[in-house]
């Protein structure tokens, strides 16, 4: 369903009632009013057996996962059961583990292939995240659905331009491990585990850049992210146009996140416990994602 700008989403805006500002540990009423009927939506509530089948897949994978026989004891249907739990959930990482598991639903390849009446069997799912992800921006909640998991952001503009593209080369054939270790990243940074996020900012890196050494039966001298940079250099991964800047592309690609993470965060901590501030694991996090989407991206420019 369209979203529609109301007059009064208009006047709000025009008093300056919007906030810029991104929030992450609250899920107002309204806009989980709105999830629902989303999720509604995306599960073709017409009593089908596949939309019944799906709200206790749902609410069967919480329960197994939280310990518990049911989310909301005594109703008697999964569909108001979730509904129930997720309206009334004060801990907001669980609201998030349903929009997401429901939306991994809605979203699964095989969720409609029994639907022979539905010409493209992928656009509700499509059209459902579209207006999850556009809800979350109209309040405020610096949370997007991307590639099944949900992504914590900070700016806008770095998601558009750097994280979200890289998501989607990582998805190519090829990138399996560094799709999944980058993922992983923004899961330890949206839980805040930034340690755990630079490292694994650094696995996707060097991942990426190991599946185009393999692609292009390149021989790095080390597993390293310094050799391996020095490898797809070496071997022309960035195009000869570029060639009076590799030096200062070098330097960028080695003292990024290598650097941040060996220093902080993939060694020893010694006597003292290391606390790497959140502004720097998303520094990290958002390095990365750059890098990753250039390498990928020169990888292609150079074909076959």
């Amino acid at each position: 369903m369209p979203i529609f700008d109301l007059y009064s989403k208009r006047q709000r805006r025009a008093r300056g009632e919007v906030s810029d500002v991104y929030t992450y540990d609250d899920l107002p009423t309204p806009l989980r009013v709105q999830i629902l009927h989303i999720i509604d939506d995306a599960f073709a509530s017409d009593y089908s057996s596949e939309t019944v089948d799906a709200y206790a897949l749902v609410v069967k994978a919480l329960c197994r996962e939280y310990g518990v026989f049911h989310l909301i004891p005594g109703r008697r249907d999964h569909r108001s059961e979730l509904f129930e739990f997720f309206g009334q959930e004060e801990n907001t990482e669980r609201a998030l583990d349903v929009i997401e598991l429901c939306f991994s639903v809605a979203t699964s390849p095989d969720r409609w292939d029994s639907r022979e009446y539905f010409a493209d069997k992928f656009k509700i799912g499509r059209d459902a995240v579209n207006e999850l992800n556009l809800r979350f921006k109209e309040h405020a909640i610096g949370f997007r659905f991307e590639a099944n998991h949900l992504i914590r952001i900070d700016s806008e503009y770095v998601h558009s331009e750097a994280v979200k593209p890289a998501l989607v080369l990582l998805r190519q054939k090829g990138f399996a491990g560094a799709n999944d270790e980058f993922l992983a990243a923004h899961e330890h940074y949206r839980h805040g585990r930034h340690k755990e996020c630079l490292v694994d900012s650094l696995k996707a890196l060097e991942s990426t850049m190991k599946a185009i050494c393999d692609q292009r039966e390149w021989t790095p001298t080390k597993p390293t992210a310094a050799a391996l940079i020095d490898c797809c250099a070496d071997n022309g991964l960035f195009a000869k146009s570029y060639e009076s800047q590799l030096s200062s592309l070098r330097t960028l690609l080695a003292s990024g996140v290598p650097t941040v993470r060996n220093n902080m965060g993939g060694h020893g901590q010694g006597s003292e416990v290391v606390v790497v501030p959140e502004h720097v694991a998303r520094y990290a996090l958002n390095l990365a994602a750059s890098n990753i989407l250039f390498l990928v991206e020169s990888n292609a420019a150079l074909g076959k």
